[in-house]
């Protein structure tokens, strides 16, 4: 067991039977008052935030997190199974640790995800991700307005909102945490 004082952002905790990453652990003195740590943290599973003021002394539980760039072999129905890069291990890992990015996710992306005494607890992908419009509207002639878009299929079968100049074959790239278009990729 740690003390509260040895907390730092980033960390997670075993908080009340739950695992929560601290977001925030801020050191307060007020007054004449005796001293604590304010600390936000967000449940890893459920994603929901929560306050806590841990006393100076107070001992807390810090877990043990083993994060790994793993590579993304195939989709197996609610999972994802991963290769570690440097072992050649695979394991299966749940999409929703990946939340609605996991649409961007191509066979072969490198993925990073946070083991918990063998328990896959959290996963990220890159913030970006290449991929090829396997379908799109032609574009109307005479349909220029400025900032115009329309919808479009990459290859892992996500819709995205692209810009008129955009045809099937092109390769985009596009912001894996909004969906949105960034650029078409020179070839």
């Amino acid at each position: 067991m740690a003390k509260a004082s040895d907390v730092k952002n980033g960390n997670v905790l075993r908080f009340n039977g739950e695992l929560v990453q601290v977001e925030e652990f801020l050191h307060r003195t007020p007054g004449n008052l005796r001293a604590f740590y304010q600390a936000r943290m967000r449940n890893v599973k459920s994603g929901k935030l929560v306050e806590y003021r841990f006393r100076t002394d107070e001992e807390v539980d810090i877990a043990r997190v083993e994060t790994n760039d793993y590579q993304y072999l195939y989709d197996e129905g609610d999972s994802l199974v991963v290769m570690d890069n440097t072992t050649y291990d695979q394991h299966s890992v749940p999409k929703a640790l990946f939340g609605s990015a996991v649409k961007f996710l191509k066979e072969g992306m490198n993925v990073i995800v946070a083991f918990e005494s063998e328990e896959p607890i959290m996963g990220s992908i890159p913030g970006s991700a290449e991929l090829e419009i396997t379908y799109t509207e032609p574009a109307v002639k005479g349909d220029t307005s400025s900032g115009a878009l329309k919808n479009a299929t990459v290859e892992t079968g996500a819709e995205i909102r692209v810009p008129l100049f955009i045809n099937i074959g092109d390769k985009v790239k596009v912001d894996t945490a909004t969906g949105s278009y960034v650029e078409r990729v020179k070839s």
